[in-house]
């Protein structure tokens, strides 16, 4: 059996999904972000719970993909990216809401998946962090569409600037809806799930009104497939990711 990082519980009435590889920062590998977006299926359909909230353990969010297990071909690209979008399409398909309480550092296509949740909730040690311009990666799950209409001109300096957002940066320009104490996170945002969800045939039918529409979901989706085909052909993703590995390698051999 393909072992997974992912824990699931029920707080109450509100499911609560949490990323468990905390000695590699939550890094996702395929098995695991096929089995979040099996997840948040499985408890979006309103039966089970009345929310959902996706969390990480330890001092991360999650550091995203799992840059161990590198590409070797365009064919093992496109499979990293369906399943980044699949956790995306599950999201916006729930008749629940959704809440990212952003533990810790949300790193690349973690971070990315924040972006359509219907909350996001941090605490002074949460950051956002998109690498994948210094990697020669593309961004992903819907992000070319979902981050400018959160952030609207700030995501070019997320983005092609690689900056590290820190939790108030994040708050001010909407990356974050609020800022609580680490030690109430899960509990807050869990709370404030169930209070979004008083009536399940309404806040359903609001959730399909208010979040993104699929056309413009699936379309960024298929622009950043064609992007990372690209960057794939041009070898920008194989020497940024080996340069990944260099840089990395060098730091720990100098400590």
């Amino acid at each position: 059996m393909t072992e997974t990082h992912l824990d699931a519980s029920v707080d109450e009435d509100v499911a609560v999904l949490t990323l468990n590889r905390p000695e590699k920062l939550n890094v996702m590998d395929v098995p695991t972000r096929v089995l979040l977006a099996q997840e948040i299926r499985r408890f979006g359909t309103g039966d089970l719970v009345r929310g959902i909230v996706l969390t990480g353990t330890g001092r991360a969010f999650s550091a995203g993909e799992d840059l161990a297990a590198v590409p070797t071909t365009y064919a093992e690209i496109r499979e990293a990216f369906a399943t980044f979008h699949d956790i995306t399409r599950a999201i916006l398909e729930t008749r629940v809401p959704v809440i990212a309480a952003v533990n810790g550092i949300a790193v690349g296509g973690a971070s990315e998946i924040t972006l359509c949740c219907d909350g996001r909730v941090g605490t002074p040690n949460t950051q956002y962090y998109q690498p994948e311009n210094h990697r020669g990666i593309i961004i992903s799950n819907a992000s070319s569409f979902l981050m400018t209409r959160l952030v609207r001109n700030h995501a070019m300096r997320i983005v092609l600037g690689s900056q590290r957002i820190d939790a108030e940066d994040a708050l001010r320009i909407g990356l974050l809806d609020e800022i609580v104490p680490a030690d109430s996170l899960t509990d807050h945002a869990a709370a404030l799930a169930r209070s979004w969800n008083s009536d399940p045939r309404i806040t359903g039918l609001h959730l399909r009104l208010l979040r993104a529409r699929s056309e413009d979901i699936e379309a960024a989706f298929a622009r950043e497939d064609e992007a990372a085909q690209e960057a794939w052909d041009s070898g920008a993703f194989t020497d940024g990711v080996e340069g990944f590995w260099a840089n990395k390698n060098t730091a720990t051999s100098t400590r």
